[in-house]
């Protein structure tokens, strides 16, 4: 039997990647297979060029997606780099534990979604119309 305080265990950054990869799984096609070419990299905090540039502190971001939208992508352009959804561990625990109801790996699911739904080329407005979560 597992104890009830330890669903409040932080998992490590191995952990927290196996819960995102199992999240991507879960995804209907056809956006998996899209969601399949983007890396995905998972970090303690956003690194600190990317928390100037967008003038937020290390915990008030839990996700970002990197790259060129498919609506944005153009054949004659050669890539800068792969397009990237990254997580950010300590942000995101720090919203699971502030809400105390909602299992790690959904509110992870839910970050994920939102990140791959910017690869899609689709607006926070867009996101929010579909999924109540972010309303």
């Amino acid at each position: 039997m597992v104890h009830p305080s330890a669903k409040w265990i932080a998992p490590g950054l191995d952990a927290f990647e196996a819960m995102a990869l199992e999240a991507l799984t879960a995804i209907p096609e056809p956006f998996r297979s899209a969601a399949g070419q983007v890396a995905l990299r998972i970090e303690d905090h956003a690194p600190d060029n990317i928390l100037e540039e967008m003038r937020l502190e290390p915990f008030e971001l839990t996700g970002l997606y990197d790259g060129v939208p498919l609506t944005e992508k153009s054949f004659g352009e050669q890539p800068i780099g792969p397009d990237t959804i990254w997580l950010f561990r300590r942000p995101i625990l720090d919203e699971w534990a502030d809400r105390g109801n909602e299992p790690l790996g959904r509110l992870i699911s839910h970050v994920l979604v939102h990140e791959l739904a910017h690869h899609f080329g689709w607006s926070d407005e867009d996101i929010a119309a579909i999924d109540e979560w972010w309303t």
